[in-house]
């Protein structure tokens, strides 16, 4: 895809490259490399360089123990994951997420709602529908959230994203979304820590929508 003005910094496509990166910001950069020609290339590069390493680091005896610990997984049954392509504006990653069947969708109030795809101890990743027009509570962060535009765009303090532009804010950062005006917004977006929200009724209805 053409057009895409912010990407992935490089020490998330690093972490991405190693397998270092938690599922929740695994499935947003996954989806951004699926949409960015740009960043592919950079990924590619990175795992050059990775294997190179690797490669100069010379190699050493494995115990006994996990030689047969090795031998032994490879032995047991292996169950194929069916693989779900792109449909409509979600990119294969987000299908695969979906089990390949449609977003369920739940209100959030103000036309505002979500998907929540997973959710444990180590974050989230939620696919969000913002009308047009419409914006999100002022609010900050409490660590690392991710947001990549699928449909639609939204503005904010930092700038203008459109579909395919990834947004990084960590918890320097307190901003209003909000939707342009036209397609409704639909962005796919992670957080390791709850938000911080200003107002009384976000912070009162966190809980119930785990945001």
């Amino acid at each position: 895809m053409t057009g895409v003005r912010h990407h992935i910094p490089d020490p998330l496509l690093v972490a991405y490259a190693s397998g270092n990166l938690p599922y929740a910001y695994s499935l947003v950069v996954a989806t951004h490399l699926s949409m960015c020609d740009s960043c592919r290339t950079r990924l590619t590069a990175h795992q050059a360089v990775g294997g190179s390493v690797l490669e100069a680091c010379g190699t050493r005896d494995l115990s006994t123990d996990l030689r047969d610990r090795v031998f032994a997984e490879l032995d047991e049954p292996y169950e194929e994951t069916p693989q779900f392509g792109r449909s409509g504006i979600f990119p294969a990653p987000v299908m695969q997420a979906l089990g390949g069947l449609p977003p369920k969708w739940k209100s959030l109030g103000m036309g505002v709602r979500q998907s929540i795809l997973s959710h444990d101890d180590g974050g989230s990743v939620r696919l969000l529908y913002i009308p047009s027009g419409q914006a999100v509570p002022d609010h900050g962060h409490n660590g690392l959230e991710l947001t990549l535009v699928l449909q639609g765009a939204f503005r904010d303090e930092t700038g203008r994203f459109g579909v395919g532009d990834l947004e990084v804010a960590d918890d320097d950062l307190e901003h209003t979304p909000i939707a342009e005006e036209g397609e409704t917004c639909i962005c796919l977006a992670a957080t390791d820590a709850a938000l911080r929200f200003r107002s009384l009724v976000p912070r009162l209805l966190q809980p119930i929508f785990r945001i």
